[in-house]
C-alpha cells in the first residue's frame, strides 16, 4: 500500500470515528448549551445574543485551541455575578473590552506556562465561590420567575422574597413553575425508574438520555404558545450587526482589577473543569498551558464580537464525556450547531418565555450549592473555608469572597504547620512514641518535654509519621536520642520523617518505603525482592509495634463482619477504601469480581461463601467493582483471550447481556448488580437474607479518584 493510500485510509478512519462518537455527543451538548447560554445572558442583564456568541466562540475556538480533548467552553454561571457588576459599573460595550483584555492576559499567562499556579487556589475556595454565585443567581432569578424584578444585592433579594411570594402571580409564573417542576422531576427520573418493572425501564432508557433543560424549555414554551399566555419572551435583535467594544472610562485601578478578576476566575474555573473531565475519559491528557492559551484566544474574540466571557463549563463537559465524545471535534461541532441555529432558526428562540429561563437559572443556581463538596471538605477540615467564602460572596461580592477564602485557607495552612501530635504508649521496658503533624521549631518545646519524660534505659520505637522536619526539630530529637542511649536505652527511628532524620545524620536521603496504608512504593531501581524486603522491614520496625495489641487479639481466631468480593486489580485496595483493619474483612479476589452461579464447576468462590457465611457468620457480603476494569473491557470488546481467561469470563456474559448500551463503566456497575443476583442462587445466602441475618451490598470504586460509592443494598433479582 502506498503512503498516500495509508494516509487516505487514516483520514477515512478518523472521519468515521468522529461520525460515530463525536457527532452524536455534539448534538446532545448543543441542546443543553442553547437554554443555558440564553439564561446566563438574562441573569447578567446583557443582550441574550451575547450568550449565544459566547457559546459559538467557546465551542469552536475553545474546542479547537484548548488543551482538553473533551472539555466544553462557553458562557459560565460562575462569572455571572462579576459580569453583572461590570455591566452596572461600566456599561455593556466597556464590559466587552474588559473581556477582550482578560483574554489577552490569559493568553500571556498560558504562553509563559504558569497555568498550574492557578490550581494552587484551594478547592474549598473555588467550590465556596461557585456556591455563593449559585445562591446569588437563584435569589435574583426567583424574583423574575415570580413576575417581578430583582434588586441590586443578594441580601435585598432575600429580604424581599417573602413579600414576593404572597403577591398576585400571573401567567409568567405558571411558565416558570412548570419549567422548574419538569427540571426537578427529570433529575429524579433515575431514582424513580428503579421502582418500575425492568421491561418499562428498558423502554424508557432512551428517554432519560434527553437533556432535562431541553425538555423543560420545550414543554414550557409549547404550553405558553398553545394556551396563549401573555408572557415576556426572548427578544433577539432584528440583525446581528456588530457593536464594537468601547474602552472603559474613569477608574483605571478599578478597570485593572476587573480585568484580573475576569481572567483569574475564568482561568481557575476552566483549569479545574479540564482536570475534572480528564478523569472521565481514556483519551489524551489535558495540556493546562494550552488550555489557558485557548481560553485566552476565545475570550479575546468573544469580547471583540460582543459576547460574554468564556470559561470551561462542567455541566456541558461532563455531558460531553458521558455522551461518548472522543475528540475535540464534539466541542467544535456543538458551537457550529449553535451558530447555525442563530442564523436560520432565531424565530424558534424568540418563542421561549423569559420566566422559563429564570426558572432554569434558579435550578442551576441551586445545583451549584453542592453539599457533596461540603461533606468532602468536612473530612479534610476545610468546611470553614467553603462556608465563609460562600457567605462573603453572597453578602459582599465575589472578589471579596475569594480573597477572604484564600486568606482563611492560608491561616489554616499556617496553623497546620505548627500542629504536632505526640502519643506515648508504654509496655514495661518498651515505649512506642508516635509523632504526627509538623515537627517545626514552633513545636520543639512540647516535643522535647514529652521525650524527656520517657524513663531512662527503655527501648523506644520513635515513629515519625510526618512529611517534613525542620532543622530545629531534627536537632532536638537527635540531642534527646544521644542522651537516652548514653543512659543505657535504645532508640529506633522509623516512619516517613525518618528520611529527614537520616539525611541529617548521614548526609544523604535514606530510602524509606511509604506506610502500610497502601500508598504506592516510591520509584526505585531495586529488584522486586529488595523492594519487598524493604517494605517488610519498614512494617516490622514502624507499624507492627503499633498493631501489636490488634494482632494479639486475633491470634486465637477471626470474626470478620464482611465477606468482601472484589477484583484482583492492583489499584483496588479493600482495607484502604473501606477504612478497615486486620480482622475486619474476609476477602475473595478474582478477575472481574465474579461470583459463579451455584453449582458451577468452579468451587473456589463457593467454598469461600460457605466458609464466610456458614462458619464465620459474616453479616454482610459486599461485591466491589471498579472503573476501567480490564476483564470488563475484554468482555465488551470481544478480545481474543487465553483459554483460561475465556472460560472464566463466561461467568460475566450475563452482565454483558444486561447492558443496554456499550459503555464500559456502565458495564462495570451492571456487573456488580449481576454478581449480587448470582449470590442469591446459593441456598445459604438466600436463607440468611430471607431471615434478615445477611445483607448484600454493591460497591463501586473509581480508580481515577480512589473514591468508592455504594450502589445497592439488596439484589436486583432473586431468581
Amino acid at each position: 500500500m502506498t503512503v498516500a493510500g495509508s494516509a487516505d485510509q487514516s483520514v477515512s478512519h478518523r472521519l468515521r470515528a468522529v461520525a460515530r462518537n463525536d457527532l452524536p455527543a455534539s448534538l446532545v451538548v448543543f441542546l443543553i448549551a442553547i437554554p443555558l447560554s440564553l439564561g446566563i445572558a438574562v441573569a447578567t442583564g446583557v443582550p441574550v445574543v451575547a450568550g449565544l456568541i459566547a457559546a459559538v466562540v467557546g465551542g469552536i475556538l475553545g474546542g479547537a485551541l484548548g488543551g482538553s480533548a473533551i472539555a466544553v467552553s462557553g458562557p459560565a454561571a460562575g462569572l455571572t455575578v462579576i459580569v453583572a457588576e461590570l455591566v452596572q459599573t461600566f456599561g455593556w460595550p466597556a464590559t466587552c473590552a474588559i473581556t477582550l483584555a482578560a483574554g489577552v492576559l490569559q493568553l500571556a499567562l498560558g504562553l509563559f506556562r504558569i497555568a498550574r499556579t492557578a490550581l494552587a487556589v484551594s478547592p474549598a475556595v473555588v467550590h465556596g465561590m461557585l456556591a455563593g454565585v449559585g445562591i446569588v443567581i437563584a435569589l435574583a432569578q426567583v424574583h423574575v420567575l415570580l413576575g417581578g424584578r430583582p434588586h441590586d444585592t443578594a441580601l435585598e433579594n432575600l429580604q424581599a422574597l417573602p413579600g414576593r411570594l404572597v403577591e398576585h402571580h400571573g401567567q409568567a409564573v405558571a411558565a416558570g413553575v412548570l419549567t422548574l417542576a419538569v427540571l426537578v422531576l427529570w433529575a429524579r427520573l433515575p431514582a424513580l425508574a428503579r421502582h418500575l418493572p425492568p421491561r418499562i425501564r428498558r423502554i424508557g432508557a432512551p428517554l432519560r438520555r434527553v437533556p432535562g433543560p431541553l425538555v423543560a424549555v420545550v414543554l414550557a414554551t409549547t404550553a405558553a404558545s398553545v394556551l396563549g399566555w401573555d408572557v415576556a419572551r426572548v427578544d433577539l435583535p432584528d440583525s446581528l450587526a456588530w457593536t464594537p467594544p468601547a474602552l472603559p472610562a474613569g477608574d483605571w485601578p478599578g478597570i485593572a482589577t476587573a480585568v484580573i478578576s475576569v481572567a483569574l476566575v475564568a482561568s481557575v474555573e476552566s483549569l479545574l473543569c479540564a482536570v475534572a473531565v480528564d478523569k472521565l475519559h481514556d483519551g489524551p491528557r489535558v495540556n493546562l498551558d494550552r488550555e489557558l492559551t485557548g481560553q485566552g484566544v476565545a475570550n479575546l474574540v468573544s469580547g471583540a464580537l460582543g459576547g460574554l466571557p468564556i470559561a470551561g463549563v462542567i455541566v456541558r463537559s461532563t455531558t460531553n464525556a458521558a455522551s461518548g465524545a472522543r475528540t475535540r471535534w464534539s466541542a467544535v461541532l456543538h458551537g457550529t450547531w449553535v451558530l447555525v441555529l442563530v442564523l436560520v432558526g432565531a424565530s424558534l428562540l424568540e418563542k421561549i418565555p423569559m420566566a422559563t429561563l429564570a426558572a432554569l437559572l434558579v435550578f442551576i443556581g441551586a445545583q451549584m450549592v453542592n453539599l457533596r463538596h461540603l461533606r468532602g471538605l468536612r473530612r479534610h477540615r476545610e468546611a470553614l473555608i467553603y462556608l465563609v467564602t460562600t457567605g462573603v460572596v453572597v453578602a459582599v461580592g465575589l472578589l471579596e469572597g475569594v480573597l477572604v477564602g484564600i486568606a482563611i485557607a492560608g491561616v489554616i495552612a499556617l496553623w497546620r504547620l505548627t500542629r504536632l501530635s505526640v502519643r506515648v504508649e508504654s509496655d514495661g521496658n518498651n515505649v512506642l512514641v508516635t509523632c504526627t503533624g509538623a515537627p517545626t521549631f514552633l513545636a520543639v518545646p512540647r516535643l522535647t518535654r514529652m521525650l524527656r519524660e520517657i524513663p531512662s534505659g527503655t527501648h523506644v520505637d520513635l515513629v515519625l509519621d510526618v512529611g517534613f522536619m525542620d532543622h530545629a526539630a531534627v536537632e532536638s530529637v537527635r540531642t534527646w536520642q544521644v542522651g537516652h542511649e548514653r543512659l543505657g536505652g535504645e532508640v529506633r527511628v522509623s516512619g516517613q520523617g525518618a528520611r529527614w532524620y537520616q539525611s541529617h545524620m548521614t548526609g544523604h536521603t535514606a530510602h524509606v518505603p511509604e506506610d502500610f496504608t497502601g500508598a504506592p512504593w516510591p520509584p526505585s531501581e531495586d529488584s522486586p525482592s529488595d523492594r519487598l524486603r524493604a517494605g517488610i522491614q519498614t512494617y516490622t520496625t514502624r507499624d507492627a509495634p503499633r498493631l501489636r495489641r490488634v494482632h494479639a487479639g486475633l491470634a486465637d481466631g477471626q470474626a470478620p463482619t464482611h465477606l468482601f468480593i472484589t477484583c484482583s486489580d492492583s489499584r483496588v485496595v479493600p482495607s484502604l477504601i473501606t477504612g478497615s483493619g486486620p480482622g475486619d474483612l474476609f476477602v475473595v479476589r478474582n478477575i472481574g469480581n465474579l461470583v459463579p452461579l451455584h453449582g458451577n464447576d468452579d468451587v473456589s468462590v463457593a467454598a469461600a461463601i460457605d466458609f464466610a457465611v456458614g462458619v464465620l457468620g459474616v453479616r454482610a457480603i459486599t461485591v466491589c467493582g471498579h472503573s476501567r476494569c480490564g476483564a470488563m473491557t475484554a468482555l465488551l470488546r470481544g478480545d481474543d483471550l487465553t483459554p483460561a481467561l475465556r472460560d472464566w469470563l463466561v461467568n460475566a456474559e450475563s452482565s454483558l447481556r444486561r447492558l443496554p448500551g456499550d459503555d464500559l463503566d456502565a458495564l462495570c456497575r451492571v456487573n456488580v448488580a449481576q454478581q449480587l443476583d448470582n449470590l442469591m442462587t446459593y441456598p445459604i445466602v438466600r436463607e440468611r437474607v430471607a431471615a434478615g441475618e445477611l445483607e448484600l451490598i454493591g460497591m463501586y470504586a473509581d480508580v481515577a479518584t480512589g473514591v468508592p460509592e455504594l450502589l445497592a443494598t439488596a439484589p436486583v433479582r432473586t431468581g
